[in-house]
């Protein structure tokens, strides 16, 4: 049996750790492309200026104009060679991540989340859009960033609802991790750049160590969650804060690309076709998939309620109102067919899954967490 299990070449992460991201653009050597937003940047140039006078290197600012698209990765791996950049470094939230992966094409990639929303940061992974914001495409690289460094300090004074929307992310790895060990599903982890998943000869399955990591990410939700978000409300790092920011980035991270996705996050781009739900965030739709999937693998009742148990306390989604949609009507066999195309991750699970069958999961799941909330 074929495994595999990818991660990064280094995670750090503590308070003020921004302070010393410039020795590690010095491993490199004297210039890093900085792409960031413009707000972003702003929030952490004292610590840039610190961090650079301190280890003898420049910040070469990109400009980034907020897009990841093919245009602005091409203008900035220009930008990079004028200007003999020695690595890249990307800062801030999604946008400006996914188009630092895409700029260092694998190689001496440094990424500095500032919010802690999604796992994505340890990724090998990005997505592209189009110059208008639409979708575009998937971009995967050699391997995975060789640093991702985390300000603990900088996380903890960004708005709370990042942090609870990346354990919504979170809460998906295990039982998605869960889901393929049962069904043997193979994971990204396995794949070359590049390479297609109907070429059978480089598919793999998830490893055991990548499934352990899942699974300690879920228990620190449960253990850390409602403490780390309350830390974030009062804009201090404290122990649960850091043990939910290595959940909600490390630990996701490793455990959704080695261990892989399921229902969870097939359901959440089904979700994706509902125009009320378009103003969440990508953790708070996974929340509300992850109770999905869990009704459709037909879960023991107190797992079901652990979890909504969880969702209510720190603030995530757990009925389809949640999500600003009152009224699904018909939508929902729209929501049900994007979430079952042949590439999605929905047929990771464990048994054939239906348009039907996630028609009926959506709704009772919403039935089940208005119940829960005593909306009905």
């Amino acid at each position: 049996m074929r495994k595999a299990f990818i991660c990064p070449s280094k995670y750090v992460q503590g308070p003020d750790e921004i302070l010393n991201l410039g020795y590690f653009v010095s491993t490199y050597g004297k210039k890093a492309l900085l792409i960031a937003h413009k707000d972003d940047a702003a929030r952490v140039k004292d610590k840039l200026d610190k961090t650079a006078k301190k280890y003898g290197v420049e910040f070469v600012p990109a400009n980034f104009g907020g897009e990841s698209s093919r245009k602005e990765v091409e203008r900035l791996q220009k930008v990079a060679k004028e200007k003999g950049c020695d690595c890249i470094i990307g800062l801030g939230g999604g946008k400006a991540i996914d188009t630092a992966k895409c700029v260092a094409k694998g190689h001496n990639l440094i990424i500095v989340p500032t919010i802690a929303a999604t796992d994505a940061p340890t990724s090998h992974s990005a997505v592209l859009y189009f110059e208008d914001g639409s979708f575009d495409d998937y971009a995967y690289f050699i391997q995975n960033p060789s640093v991702v460094l985390i300000d603990t300090t900088v996380i903890a004074k960004a708005p709370k609802r990042f942090l609870v929307a990346g354990m919504g992310d979170a809460l998906s790895t295990y039982f998605e991790a869960r889901a393929n060990v049962q069904s043997f599903g193979n994971v990204n982890a396995g794949l070359p750049c590049g390479a297609n998943r109907a070429d059978g000869t480089l598919l793999a399955r998830g490893t055991n160590t990548a499934f352990a990591l899942a699974k300690l990410c879920y228990e620190t939700l449960l253990e850390e969650g409602y403490k780390a978000m309350l830390a974030c409300e009062a804009k201090v790092v404290t122990p649960a804060l850091e043990n939910i920011i290595e959940a909600n980035i490390l630990l996701s991270g490793l455990g959704f690309e080695s261990g892989g996705l399921a229902a969870a996050h097939a359901i959440h781009d089904g979700l994706t076709v509902l125009e009320e739900a378009h103003h969440f965030y990508h953790g708070e739709k996974v929340a509300f998939g992850t109770l999905c999937q869990l009704v459709l693998e037909n879960a023991p009742e107190e797992e079901i309620f652990e979890v909504i148990d969880f969702c209510l306390n720190v603030g995530l989604p757990v009925c389809l109102a949640d999500l600003g949609v009152e009224d699904i009507g018909d939508r929902i066999y729209e929501v049900a067919a994007k979430a079952c195309i042949p590439e999605e991750s929905i047929h990771f699970m464990p048994f054939p899954v239906t348009e039907e069958d996630v028609v009926a999961a959506i709704l009772a799941a919403d039935k089940i967490g208005r119940a829960a909330k005593g909306l009905d």
